[in-house]
């Protein structure tokens, strides 16, 4: 039985935040404040695991380990990102039962052409409707309980008109959640979440085309949920040049002005109290 908290949140129609893991330390932080469902970002998996951009170069069997890999050290409730489903109608099928069985509650599937590029960035094509109603159907049929997403890039190439007409067919096809990726006003907004009973998810990207808005904004729109996908890792990344920099010329390691985690805490939150326990009880020199 796969983790009922996502279809609990959506059914209760309160809306709520998902921020986005981009490796397993923003897996156990996020648990470790209290978050029940986590977003496994395709950008920012791909980019902590092997340094590659978010363009469909990773593999099916990469993403599906690192999805995997989430659900292992999280104990949250896990939406996944699925790229295009990895090719065709039968890589599809293969992708959702992967994805199922790694214990993901929702997948996503966007209308990309493949391979993919990252919603937020430029050059993406997309694939005839009737095409992604396929695989919207496939994965509908595949699945055993994991909800569907129906991600549209159309916003940009079709306009707000094109991404209704495609969200209509995706709704028709059986998709539990539409995802109108890259809207560009409040407006846009407003009017994709007043167009469908589906539940309807935000993509607050950190410097991407959709304004960043406060929760109780997105909630007073009508979205179901928003994901946060890009906040862990800018932050970091910041926090991480920072520091190399102070350390780079001032040789300081333990920086005053800048917050550390604590190392006793962080060992148990990794594990190393279960590692500890073991080697107590097994340890040849007791």
């Amino acid at each position: 039985m796969l983790d009922p908290r996502l279809r609990s949140k959506l059914a209760s129609g309160t809306f709520f935040v998902v921020p986005g893991v981009h490796d397993m330390i923003a897996a156990v932080v996020a648990d470790r404040v209290g978050f029940d469902i986590v977003y496994g970002t395709g950008y920012w998996l791909t980019a902590s695991a092997y340094g590659l951009p978010d363009a469909g170069i990773a593999t099916y069997s990469q993403m599906v380990d690192r999805m995997a890999t989430v659900k292992r050290t999280s104990k949250a409730a896990l939406i996944a990102d699925a790229d295009t489903g990895f090719g065709g109608l039968l890589n599809v099928h293969h992708t959702v039962r992967g994805y199922e069985a790694a214990g993901v509650s929702a997948i996503q599937i966007e209308d990309q052409e493949f391979p993919k590029k990252c919603g937020h960035t430029p050059f993406k094509r997309l694939v005839p409707i009737a095409d992604m109603v396929e695989k919207i159907k496939v994965a509908v049929d595949t699945r055993e309980e994991m909800l569907v997403i129906a991600r549209t890039d159309a916003r940009q190439s079709e306009g707000l008109d094109g991404t209704l007409r495609r969200l209509e067919a995706y709704a028709k096809a059986g998709a539990d959640i539409l995802f109108p990726e890259a809207l560009t006003s409040e407006a846009e907004m407003r009017t994709a979440c007043a167009s469908f009973e589906q539940p309807v998810m935000a993509n607050m990207a950190n410097g991407g085309l959709t304004p960043m808005l406060k929760g109780d904004v997105l909630a007073d729109i009508g979205y179901a949920f928003a994901i946060y996908p890009s906040l862990t890792s800018l932050i970091a990344a910041s926090a991480m040049e920072t520091a190399l920099v102070k350390l780079r010329d001032g040789g300081d390691g333990e920086p005053a002005d800048m917050p550390m985690f604590d190392f006793k805490t962080f060992c148990g939150m990794i594990g190393f109290e279960d590692v500890w326990a073991f080697e107590k009880k097994w340890s040849q020199d007791k």
